[in-house]
C-alpha cells in the first residue's frame, strides 16, 4: 500500500511563477446602467465643491436628473449651489434623530435647487472619530433611505483624494461607482494626490474591480502645462480646463452659480458635462515619484537633489564618541 504524497518540490517557486502571471484585461466599455454614480476626487482646495455645484447645475439645465452627494467631513461641497447656507448633514441628523426616537425623512437631509437634488454625508466632530467610518455609516443610512430605488440620471460623489481609504476609497474599492474624475491643477500637490487615486484604481483593477478613469478636470489652469502633461503620461484624457481667471475666483466666493447657458461661462460647462458623459471608464498607468517629478522644472520642484546618508556621528551631535573597534589585528597581538 502506498500513500499518495504531495509533490511539494519547488512549491515556493510555483506559487510566484503563478502570481506574476499577467492578469486579463478588462473590457473598456461605456456604462451601460441608466444611472451613472461617479465619484471626483482631488486635493482639500483644488475647486472640487466649485467644479461639481457648477457641472450638477449645468447637467440639470440640459434636462438630466442629477443627485449630488458631498462625502467630506467639511461638508462643503453643497455651499456654493445653496448660496453659502450649510444644510444638515446626514450623519448629524441621524445623531439627533435617534436621540430622539425618530426616524431620519428624505426631506431632512436632502434639498434641491435648479432641479438639482443634494445632500452631504458629513463627518464626526473633530478629534471625535474617524472620518473615513464616518462616510461608510452615511452610505449605510442612504441605503436604508432607499438610494438603490431612486430614479437619477447622474449621481455625482465629492470625495477627499488626499486620504484614498477606507471610507475615502470607498466607491473605488466595491464598485460603487462606473468611473472617476479627476480634479487637479498644474501643482505637485494636485497632481500627487491625482496620481494616487490613479494607483488605487489600478490595484483593484488587478483585484478584479471594474471603476476607471474618465478623465482630468484641470482647475486654475494658468496655462504651464504639467496638468496636461500628467494626463498624457497616465493615459486619461482632460475633459476640461478652466482657466485661472478674476471674475470665476470672484464669483466663486460669493457663491454665485456659473455653469449656466445665462452666463458667459456656460459653454464651458456644458462642453465638461457633455464630455463627462461619454467618457468611458480607462485603466490608468500611475506614476512613480521619480516620474512624477519629471512633469516638472527640476529647479521647481528640488527633483535633481541628490540623498546624502547621515552618520551616526551626525546623529549623536556633541555626544558622539569613538567606537571601540572589535577587530582583531593579529600583528598586535
Amino acid at each position: 500500500m502506498t500513500l499518495d504524497v504531495p509533490n511539494i518540490k519547488d512549491i515556493d517557486q510555483r506559487l510566484r511563477d503563478e502570481a506574476n502571471e499577467p492578469l486579463d484585461e478588462i473590457p473598456l466599455t461605456e456604462p451601460t446602467k441608466k444611472t451613472q454614480i461617479i465619484a471626483i476626487y482631488g486635493k482639500g482646495g483644488i475647486g472640487k465643491s466649485f467644479t461639481l455645484a457648477n457641472l450638477s447645475n449645468m447637467m440639470a439645465e440640459q434636462g438630466k436628473r442629477v443627485l449630488l452627494i458631498g462625502c467630506d467631513p467639511k461638508s462643503d461641497t453643497t455651499s456654493l449651489l445653496f448660496g453659502g447656507k450649510a444644510c444638515p448633514t446626514i450623519i448629524e441628523t441621524s445623531t439627533k434623530k435617534k436621540l430622539a426616537g425618530e426616524e431620519v425623512q428624505i426631506g431632512d437631509v436632502c434639498f434641491k435647487r435648479n432641479g438639482v437634488f443634494a445632500m452631504e454625508l458629513g463627518g464626526p466632530e473633530v478629534g471625535r472619530g474617524c472620518g473615513g467610518r464616518g462616510i461608510i455609516h452615511g452610505f449605510e443610512l442612504l441605503e436604508k433611505l432607499g438610494f438603490h430605488d431612486w430614479d437619477f440620471d447622474y449621481v455625482l460623489l465629492d470625495f477627499l483624494g488626499d486620504v484614498v481609504c477606507g471610507g475615502f476609497g470607498l466607491p473605488i474599492a466595491r464598485d460603487m461607482a462606473q468611473k472617476v474624475i479627476l480634479v487637479g491643477s498644474n501643482d505637485l500637490q494636485s497632481l500627487y494626490v491625482a496620481n494616487n487615486v490613479c494607483s488605487a484604481v489600478e490595484y483593484f483593477r488587478k483585484l478584479g474591480g471594474n471603476v476607471g478613469v474618465a478623465g482630468l478636470v484641470i482647475n486654475k489652469d494658468d496655462g504651464t502645462g504639467e496638468a496636461q502633461a500628467f494626463a498624457k503620461a497616465v493615459n486619461i484624457p482632460v475633459l476640461a480646463a478652466i482657466p485661472q481667471d478674476e471674475e470665476l475666483r470672484r464669483k466663486s466666493a460669493n457663491y454665485q452659480i456659473v455653469g449656466t447657458n445665462a452666463g458667459p461661462w456656460g459653454a464651458l460647462f456644458g462642453a465638461l458635462a457633455e464630455a463627462v458623459a461619454k467618457a468611458p471608464p480607462i485603466r490608468p498607468t500611475p506614476l512613480d515619484q521619480d516620474g512624477l517629478l519629471g512633469l516638472f522644472c527640476p529647479e521647481e520642484t528640488g527633483a535633481g537633489f541628490e540623498l546624502m546618508p547621515a552618520t551616526d556621528a551626525d546623529m549623536r551631535g556633541k555626544n558622539a564618541k569613538p567606537k571601540k573597534s572589535l577587530e582583531v589585528v593579529y600583528d598586535d597581538v
